[in-house]
């Protein structure tokens, strides 16, 4: 198995793909720079390498995140494409109760003191026109023509199996 999942912040990626048991990549540990404040997106052929890296390294894996550019590089050697979308207000619920990101923030403090614009960041997403946004991630989902799925509550994400056994899922 070789999965790709998209989604808007918050909407439940990485709980899924840590569930699924696979080597995971989340893809917000290749498109930042490292110690650079404010942050700043690498250049695409740096995460590019790094996911070659990563897909090359696993012959079964998760690849997760919001960045529909990069998890379009990953599509070529993906088995299945998941589209988790349970909306806005779960999303925004998911983020203000998830447990501290400690390969992302040095702090719990620090992640909270970045909630009020994560909050900010994921109710922009059905406006935003940026590789993030719904309307990139809906794009993708479309093109992408091989195995897909989309969630479109936390019930289906929740009761997903990388089998196709998934109940009340969209799958296409």
């Amino acid at each position: 198995m070789r999965i790709v999942v998209i989604g808007n912040s918050g909407s439940g990626k990485s709980t899924l793909a840590k569930r699924l048991g696979l080597a995971q990549l989340d893809l917000d540990t290749i498109a930042w720079a490292p110690g650079v404040t404010p942050p700043e997106r690498l250049p695409i052929a740096e995460s590019a390498s790094q996911l070659a890296g990563f897909t090359n390294a696993h012959d079964a894996w998760v690849i997760e995140g919001c960045y529909a550019d990069l998890a379009e590089l990953a599509l070529p050697h993906a088995t299945r494409l998941v589209f988790v979308e349970p909306g806005v207000d779960a999303c925004i619920a998911n983020a203000r109760a998830r447990p501290w990101e400690s390969h992302k923030y040095p702090s719990r403090a620090a992640q909270d003191a970045n909630l009020a614009m994560l909050i900010g960041w994921i109710r922009a997403y059905v406006t935003r026109r940026d590789a993030c946004s719904l309307a990139a991630h809906r794009a993708l989902f479309e093109r992408f023509p091989d195995d897909k799925v989309e969630l479109t509550s936390r019930e289906t994400i929740a009761a997903f199996q990388p089998d196709g056994a998934s109940a009340s899922a969209r799958s296409r």
